[in-house]
């Protein structure tokens, strides 16, 4: 290498440190100190290693490079720019205007990375952990749809840049155990070791060997000594591409806030900007004479000049590649086409099961069962598992081909995430992310280890299905610790999440269509342990209803006295109390109501058909808390329900304690309609 050359790399390594420099000062706000010392190996990673196409950053066989720290986020801004990776309709997906305006409203370059921003942007990052758990299952991703497929262009690799709290982090490290367990060896992790954290050095409460740790989980552990030393970098990353049956880390030891002469080294350099005098100092550090925002001649074209044209070349290849595959194994294309597309086959919701009147019924977690294994038929990419608790959830797919996702079979669709509810989540979302449609299984009770990885399911847009059972007191023996009370509530709050408690089979079907149709929206399927009657829908409201959110379920000759509303298992308990307020001339509609949030979106002249603001008389049932009610029992309405923890006891002794009973449902309702007529 030249020279030149040579003097050209670290004019871009500076550039990468300057620009994130004066974005952060210019903003007031940000995280400086990252970036400037992270600059070299975002600089050799991208220049020199990724297999990517700036010019079409949506390529299906890219590798995928994942800023899990994503307070650095001016590390990934400038890199963006300074390769000049475009938008899918060819503007910058990261201009100098956009740099300029770091963290302003408008932005694309935002205080920590939004997915869907600007191309280039795999994954939201910011809360610590969840970057390196959703490239867990961007990994899986890969493995999975090369070796089911049998397409080698699947094959990517997964680069993601993680920190010392990324390391704390518990979803980190339940992603790390399974990672290393499922040998994912297209996986590499850059541990940026610089031993400082917001209040100070690491070692007040962090003192863990880290490469010792990460070996036991079984990765190969690289380790480099001096962040600026490109040599090191270079062969650690090529150690990765040659290194099989193991992920890797690279242990890469750096000094924060590089070249700042007071700063380095300390926690002052993390979250603040460094101010003029400093960064004056640490630009000359770096023999530095351009003006604020600068991108010296040669920058540019050096990126263009290495991951441009050996993108472009890759892209080529791979566009090649593609149309031979097309042609000689369409079926697997189609489904491969559909994936890269996030579309959904064309008669998949012909699967959907319909279910025969059965007082007994079975438990909406065994109908969810059947609904789940009759989509996975036509929809081969809808995929996941479990945290441990397959059987209880019902979520296996028992296709004989479906097969089980390990080491040994990463074509399986049966996924064993362990006792991992949290990087379960996540790594939901890494796969979702990649076009899978995948879905995790738990106990509803235990949205509250995952529910960080739902709430970046909704702020993403990913249709993750969550599929949670053992749904309220209705669990019964197990007591309270395992009764949910407040999860629904708690879910409901989380904006962009769908979240559907359907009251029988038939809903079930009903609400699955309406969340497998979903392309932007994340779902939690809440679920019973507990029978529940499928109901007779030749006289009673079509289960197409659910779709809308709430529908009328059983309604009266006349104008309704009074409407009972429920959800789940409390359905058949408005139906009961409904049935003894008519032996007492009480007219009463009884209202589905299984999804709030598809129910609120519906036109005002539905949502009035169903719930008619002249009746004022109104009561809800829902084995749960009352959050969340208000908006459809008005000021006056009552609810029955939960308002503190459950017991243990056989389900139907708990409902009696609780008073979540038709009897006295019914009584409520002669309150609220006696209150009403006066």
């Amino acid at each position: 290498m030249t020279t030149s050359a040579v003097d050209t790399r670290h004019l871009a390594i500076n550039t990468i440190r300057t620009l994130s420099m004066d974005a952060v000062q210019k903003a007031n706000s940000g995280h400086p100190g990252t970036p400037m010392a992270l600059a070299p190996v975002a600089y050799s990673l991208w220049n020199d290693h990724l297999n990517y196409d700036p010019q079409h950053p949506d390529w299906p066989g890219r590798d995928r490079f994942v800023l899990s720290c994503g307070h650095a986020s001016m590390l990934l801004y400038s890199v963006l720019h300074l390769a000049g990776v475009k938008n899918p309709d060819g503007t910058p997906a990261v201009s100098i205007e956009d740099i300029k305006n770091f963290r302003q409203f408008g932005s694309p370059c935002a205080g920590h990375p939004e997915h869907g921003e600007a191309a280039g942007i795999e994954t939201t990052t910011g809360p610590l952990g969840q970057g390196i758990a959703n490239s867990v299952g961007m990994a899986i991703s890969s493995k999975w749809m090369s070796e089911r497929y049998q397409f080698a262009g699947c094959g990517f690799s997964v680069y993601a840049l993680c920190s010392d709290g990324d390391i704390m982090e518990g979803v980190g490290m339940e992603a790390a155990s399974l990672a290393g367990h499922l040998k994912l060896d297209n996986l590499c992790w850059i541990y940026d070791d610089n031993q400082i954290t917001i209040e100070g050095r690491t070692d007040l409460a962090f003192s863990e060997d880290v490469a010792g740790k990460f070996e036991s989980m079984g990765w190969d552990v690289v380790t480099i000594e001096d962040a600026n030393d490109l040599a090191a970098i270079d062969s650690a990353l090529e150690q990765f591409k040659q290194t099989e049956g193991q992920p890797t880390l690279i242990v890469l030891k750096s000094i924060i806030g590089y070249g700042a002469p007071n700063k380095q080294d300390t926690a002052s350099a993390h979250g603040a900007p460094l101010g003029e005098e400093e960064i004056e100092l640490a630009k000359q550090a770096y023999d530095w004479s351009a003006e604020k925002f600068d991108v010296p001649s040669g920058v540019m074209e050096l990126f263009a000049e290495n991951l441009g044209r050996r993108g472009a070349e890759a892209y080529q290849q791979w566009e090649a590649a593609w149309t031979d595959f097309a042609s000689a194994q369409p079926a697997a294309a189609g489904d491969l086409q559909a994936i890269f597309e996030r579309r959904l086959p064309d008669d998949w919701e012909a699967a959907l099961p319909v279910f025969p009147a059965d007082a007994k019924g079975m438990a909406t977690r065994v109908s969810s069962g059947k609904v789940l294994n009759a989509l996975a038929g036509p929809i081969g990419w809808l995929i996941g598992g479990s945290a441990d608790l397959a059987g209880s959830n019902k979520s296996v797919i028992e296709d004989a081909d479906a097969g089980h996702f390990s080491a040994d079979q990463f074509s399986g669709r049966n996924f064993h995430f362990g006792i991992r509810e949290h990087a379960m989540g996540s790594i939901c979302n890494g796969m979702s992310l990649c076009g899978i449609r995948s879905y995790g299984a738990t106990f509803a009770v235990f949205t509250d280890y995952m529910r960080p990885a739902m709430r970046l399911s909704g702020l993403m847009h990913q249709p993750v299905l969550y599929i949670l059972t053992h749904d309220s007191i209705g669990l019964g023996e197990d007591g309270p610790t395992h009764q949910p009370v407040e999860h629904l509530a708690a879910c409901r709050a989380i904006p962009n999440l769908l979240v559907m408690r359907p009251a029988d089979a038939n809903e079930v079907s009903q609400c699955y269509a309406a969340a497998i149709g979903e392309a932007k929206r994340p779902t939690a399927m809440f679920l019973t342990r507990q029978n529940v009657p499928t109901f007779d829908r030749e006289k009673m409201g079509d289960a197409a209803g659910a779709r809308c959110g709430g529908y009328i379920l059983q309604d009266t000759s006349g104008n309704p006295d009074v409407i009972l509303m429920g959800t789940g298992s409390e359905v058949e308990v408005c139906l009961e109390a409904a049935a003894l307020l008519a032996e007492e001339q009480i007219a009463a509609r009884v209202v589905s109501l299984p999804c709030f949030e598809l129910f609120e979106a519906q036109p005002n002249e539905y949502r009035e058909s169903v719930l008619p603001s002249g009746v004022a008389a109104r009561v809800a049932v829902e084995a749960g808390i009352e959050m969340g009610w208000l908006r459809f029992l008005g000021r006056h309405g009552r609810f029955i329900g939960m308002n503190g923890f459950g017991a243990s006891a056989p389900f139907e002794e708990l409902y009696e304690h609780f008073g979540i009973t038709a009897d006295q449902v019914c009584q409520a309702a002669k309150e609220q309609v006696a209150a009403s007529r006066n």
